[in-house]
């Protein structure tokens, strides 16, 4: 395979996962959780480096995770304290990062692991860093981790799908005839920190929130079906690695910064042309109100 189809395959996986999980944060209003979620891990990350003094891909993943989750379950209990969600998020956001810096800049100086390449990624080496497994040479392992999650994230969003969705639309009805409303959320944000940990190594923290909140975003103002908004959110974090890549080569820029990009070109084009939720089409209908009342 070449190098151009292991870069695109990635940012693929990356934006169909990212995208999917997306449309539950954007309807239940958790969007910047995935913004803490991809920078908290480089706590993670770090703190393997530490544990391990090994840079070994799953070694990572592993702590990243636990800091991934653990970031969910922080922001519930401040929440769940009486502190807003949104100072709640940013009060454990900046808390764990903060301290991911300090400990790279004291204790990993000499590594690959910095700021830049947390923020940025490096999408361009993902062919290099191959595995072999289950007797299949040649893969990259950003492709093997995140393949494995897009199954976990679509086995667990079908065998959930009408607990989420009830539990997405009216918390409270599903609450009332019983549904595990507490533990469907720890579910999701399981699934979020999974996302974003898979998804950081390979493509940044900006590419990560990106493809966790534009597509779905987009996808929103497109449809109000619940099963087509996985659907376009998974083809809209498509189209914005594919068109981000391209462009990226043709410019010579950042991969990773040119897909999320891409992302923002996306949304705002449903902003401004989508037929029911579109600047245009608000503007249309607010001028036919103002006639039909002039008229009145």
């Amino acid at each position: 395979m070449s190098y151009t189809f292991w870069i695109l395959l990635t940012a693929s996986l990356v934006g169909i996962t990212c995208g999917i999980v997306g449309v539950l944060l954007i309807l239940r209003k958790l969007a910047m959780l995935s913004d803490a979620i991809s920078h908290t891990v480089l706590l993670g990350i770090i703190s393997a480096y530490l544990v391990t003094q090994s840079l070994d891909g799953w070694t990572m993943f592993i702590g990243a995770l636990i800091v991934g989750v653990f970031t969910t379950v922080f922001v519930q209990m401040l929440n769940a304290a009486g502190v807003q969600s949104d100072a709640a998020i940013g009060i454990v956001f900046t808390f764990l990062f903060a301290i991911g810096v300090i400990l790279v800049s004291m204790y990993a100086s000499n590594v690959h692991i910095d700021v830049e390449h947390t923020v940025m990624g490096e999408i361009g080496f993902i062919p290099w860093e191959t595995v072999n497994w289950f007797g299949i040479e040649g893969i990259p392992q950003a492709v093997w981790m995140l393949g494995i999650v897009l199954v976990i994230d679509v086995i667990l969003l079908l065998l959930f799908y009408k607990e989420f969705k009830l539990s997405t639309f009216d918390p409270e009805l599903a609450a009332a005839i019983g549904l595990p409303v507490g533990l469907l959320h720890y579910i999701l944000m399981g699934m979020t920190s999974l996302t974003a940990v898979a998804s950081f190594d390979a493509v940044g923290a900006i590419l990560v929130v990106a493809m966790l909140i534009a597509p779905g975003a987009t996808a929103y103002l497109l449809t109000e079906r619940f099963p087509v908004m996985f659907i376009l959110s998974a083809v809209f974090g498509m189209l914005a690695a594919f068109s981000g890549y391209y462009i990226a080569a043709w410019l010579d820029a950042s991969i990773a910064g040119m897909m999320a990009t891409m992302a923002g070109v996306l949304f705002l084009l449903a902003f401004i042309f989508s037929p029911t939720h579109g600047l245009i089409a608000k503007a249309v209908s607010q001028k036919k109100v103002s006639e039909v009342n002039a008229d009145t």
